[in-house]
């Protein structure tokens, strides 16, 4: 028996998260005395092995040409084929675009039990349970599998990257590959130092910034908290800013350490994208804002005179010019 943990990878370098799955992965194998082991699919431009100082002490590779490109269904029957060759008992994701896509297609595939956006490790010491986010991260419910095959995603920024140390063999295995039925065309991949799904500190603005051409606030105290841009619908509703970079219920839920909105009300819909943050700083001159019940640290007052100050602050506290 195994545990089974898919490495989602970018440009052929594990995404961040994956690095999280892979840390959730070793410590659940550790805890149930089995080994754990990863599957990487597609071309890789990071050596393989030293995946082992994440806890896995073994690496499936598949370098066929047709993974090269992400697609759910041929991605789906190869972590299943290599979940059975394993014995795999516990298979484990990360829950991000990709992870969402294949685990479900994963459980029905092998009759297994899923449990969805992951927060905390599974209880081992009888049952196989595990706690997760309902009610757009309003409450936990704590979740019991009882299938021989339980599958677990990840939610990111859930779970510390943990590194052991050591190896791991890497192993180049082989699946049955269909031709893909979707053809990527071209990719456009978005701008930006760092991606807002895994970003630690992402700094947001809403309409109280009064327009695109006031972004550069935000930009700038992006840019000195090395931080991920974000947006709230209205703003990118209105082209301000890219859709890539819409937070909220409709967009891209995150859950980085540290989430600043500025000029953002907070309706409810918003706050379902990002009421995991480890903390909120909320600015705005509204004191009436509901996001300030959310918030662990607000400042009442006027955006264009509070961020300057405050990225100044910080630039003289990181000692940057």
């Amino acid at each position: 028996m195994s545990v089974l943990i898919f490495v989602d990878t970018a440009e052929g370098q594990a995404k961040k998260s994956s690095l999280e799955a892979l840390s959730y992965g070793a410590k659940i194998a550790e805890q149930t005395g089995t080994a754990a082991e990863a599957v990487v699919l597609g071309a890789a431009s990071e050596d393989l092995a030293a995946l082992g100082r994440f806890g896995v002490k073994k690496v499936h590779h598949v370098t066929a040409d047709v993974f090269n490109n992400f697609d759910a269904q041929l991605y789906t029957k190869a972590i299943a084929e290599l979940a059975t060759a394993s014995g795999a008992d516990v298979i484990v994701l990360s829950h991000n675009l990709n992870g969402k896509a294949i685990a479900p297609r994963l459980s029905a595939r092998l009759k297994a039990g899923l449990v969805p956006g992951a927060v905390s490790l599974p209880e081992t010491g009888g049952a196989f349970t595990v706690r997760k986010n309902v009610f757009s991260g309003k409450a936990f419910a704590n979740v019991t599998v009882n299938t021989p095959i339980k599958i677990v995603s990840l939610n990111p920024n859930a779970y510390p990257v943990t590194e052991t140390g050591g190896t791991a063999e890497v192993v180049a295995a082989t699946v049955q590959a269909n031709e893909a039925r979707v053809k990527v065309a071209s990719v456009n991949r978005a701008s930006g130092e760092v991606p807002l799904t895994e970003a630690e500190v992402v700094v947001s603005g809403g309409r109280g910034l009064k327009g695109p051409e006031h972004w550069g606030i935000v930009e700038d105290l992006a840019k000195v908290l090395h931080a991920a841009t974000a947006c709230s619908r209205p703003v990118a509703d209105a082209h301000w800013r890219p859709h890539n970079e819409h937070v909220g219920q409709t967009g891209f839920a995150i859950a980085p350490n540290l989430y600043i909105a500025i000029g953002i009300s907070g309706a409810i819909q918003h706050l379902a994208g990002v009421n995991r943050s480890k903390v909120i700083v909320v600015i705005n001159k509204d004191p009436e804002a509901p996001f300030f019940k959310a918030a662990d640290y607000g400042i009442v007052g006027d955006a264009f005179e509070v961020v300057p100050k405050l990225t100044e602050a910080i630039r003289k506290l990181k000692g940057v010019s």
